[in-house]
């Protein structure tokens, strides 16, 4: 390489690197492969590297510098708006960003602010972290973008903003008037914006001055951060019972990724939601995962309604059973009864005798029953806040066979299969609500429901279930009226399946999830136990 050149390709790479916000400087190409390729730097970013990235990105941020921090990580194009939103949009200033000590490439920090808006200003103080990463194609060390980075409960597409609230406040109460605070009851943080975004206008208050975080759904409303000016709280009256709502609580504490609701199947009133998850989505309602065994409730009705046994009917509980090429077997230690009766498969949750049932059902016999007599997968539940309806598709194929015990492409929510429970237990089909009909004067839901022959032998079986089936375990020592049923769903990725459990006490039906809990009784079933034990 000629002297000429070679000067000119490091002055002109030493501007790029210059030009790039300063970074990268450890790249002067001090070392070269033979007499002109560039030596990169590739694994993990080093102590120094760490320590120079996040102090230059904190560094920027704290000068509300939006383009040059969001370009020291490795998506700018993500990071730049939310960085922008931070400083102009959320009218947050005076940032002091005070990093802790690294634990590898993570850095812990704490940021102090203060939001100012309309003569109005208040501090701002809370603790998230950043992870250095080595960028794919720069080999730079960059902060490995995620909204968390600028605040801890943001997430994708989310951006902050501060001005005057979308919706007044308003003062949550259970059914007996006592009032509900996400303080008090932290899970239900979520459920209350959403309530607030939908019934604060019909409740008399007045809207404060807020920091809000406004999700990218339309359909999720803002969180609130900060409130800088107060506004007047409505008063809104929903159907919780804060007893009940205090054992969800807690029960769901005790297993990560849990969520339970509880309703009252005289009336289809929701008693309590609690959800316990890293990600705060509220999968009590929103939740679309395949229920397991819980719905073998479903389609042992399925299999009375159309006349293709009863309980005391027979329903042989083979080794394995094979439909349309694809082999079924039973958890590990069920022993096969050739001989067994509706009744004696459902209390030990076999599947090979649901399953063999495939080539007598039609195609479409479990959506029917489940959308007629359980309300369930037509998309027309008015709760109050937003819920998934549950979803039983009639698939043809393997899958026929696999939606008869809760796996194939049937998919339910912790509110469905509550609801399931309550109409089981019942015989009649009542919409869960959360906030009262006459609020808003909402049409819910109908379905014709069950038969009373089918209701006492759906009813008998799961007594049984309960009391020396698979959950009599987990429902010992429950007096009064009990029924239930253990699930569990094997998914894809996960190294343990999932557990479900669907219950009833007296005036009380609750079901809870618990994602890679093991079996029913592993997991859901204490959760369930638990709240029916304080509100049956």
């Amino acid at each position: 390489m000629r002297k000429g050149v070679k000067g000119a390709l490091i002055g002109s790479v030493c501007a790029a690197v210059l030009g790039g916000g300063g970074y990268g400087a450890y790249n002067v190409l001090s070392a070269l492969h033979g007499d002109d390729t560039p030596a990169v730097r590739t694994g993990p970013p080093t102590a120094d590297e760490v320590k120079d990235t996040a102090g230059k990105f904190f560094a920027a941020w704290e000068k509300g510098q939006s383009v040059t921090a969001a370009s020291y990580t490795n998506d700018s194009a993500d990071a730049e708006p939310v960085l922008t939103s931070f400083s102009d949009v959320a009218h947050i200033k005076d940032v002091h960003i005070t990093p802790g000590k690294a634990t590898g490439a993570t850095v812990p920090y704490s940021v102090k602010a203060t939001v100012s808006y309309g003569g109005k200003s208040k501090p701002l103080a809370y603790k998230s972290r950043l992870t250095v990463v080595r960028g794919e194609t720069t080999h730079r060390a960059l902060v490995d973008w995620d909204p968390t980075v600028v605040h801890p409960e943001l997430r994708r597409g989310d951006t902050l903003s501060t001005g005057e609230a979308a919706s007044p406040p308003i003062e949550a109460v259970d059914r007996n008037g006592k009032v509900l605070t996400k303080d008090k009851y932290p899970s239900l943080g979520p459920i209350l914006d959403e309530l607030r975004s939908r019934y604060g206008d019909k409740t008399g208050g007045t809207p404060g001055v807020e920091l809000v975080i406004q999700h990218a759904s339309e359909e999720s409303a803002d969180t609130t951060l900060l409130t800088l000016a107060e506004g007047r709280a409505g008063k809104l009256q929903t159907t919780l019972d804060a007893r009940v709502q205090a054992a969800a609580e807690t029960a769901v504490t005790k297993y990560a990724e849990s969520s339970v609701v509880a309703v009252k199947p005289s009336t289809g009133e929701v008693l309590a939601v609690a959800n316990h998850r890293e990600d705060g989505f509220n999968a009590a309602f929103l939740g679309e995962l395949a229920p397991g065994s819980t719905m073998k409730i479903i389609s042992a009705a399925t299999l009375i309604d159309t006349g293709l046994t009863t309980a005391t009917g027979p329903a042989p509980c083979p080794p394995t059973a094979t439909w349309q090429s694809q082999t079924f077997s039973n958890l590990k230690g069920l022993q096969p009864d050739l001989k067994a009766t509706l009744s004696d498969s459902f209390a030990r949750s076999c599947n090979t005798a649901f399953v063999k049932y495939a080539d007598s059902v039609q195609v479409d016999s479990l959506t029917k029953e489940a959308e007629d007599r359980f309300g369930l997968g037509k998309n027309n539940w008015k709760v109050g806040i937003p819920s998934f309806d549950g979803r039983v598709p009639a698939s043809g194929g393997p899958d026929t066979a696999a939606n008869l015990i809760g796996q194939g492409q049937v998919q339910m929510s912790p509110l469905n299969m509550a609801s399931v429970a309550a109409t089981a237990m019942t015989g009649t089909f009542r919409q869960p609500v959360l906030v009262p009909q006459k609020l808003d004067g909402r049409d819910l839901a109908t379905a014709k429901g069950l038969s009373p022959a089918t209701t006492g032998q759906l009813r008998a079986m799961m007594n049984r279930t309960a009391t020396s089936g698979t959950a009599a375990g987990v429902m010992r020592g429950l007096s009064g009226s009990i029924g239930a049923k253990t699930g569990s769903a094997e998914v894809d990725g996960q190294s343990k399946s999932n557990s479900w459990f669907a219950g009833y006490r007296d005036d009380v039906a609750a079901a809870a999830m618990t994602q890679d809990g093991g079996h029913g009784i592993d997991a859901a079933g204490p959760i369930v136990a638990s709240v029916l034990r304080i509100g049956g």
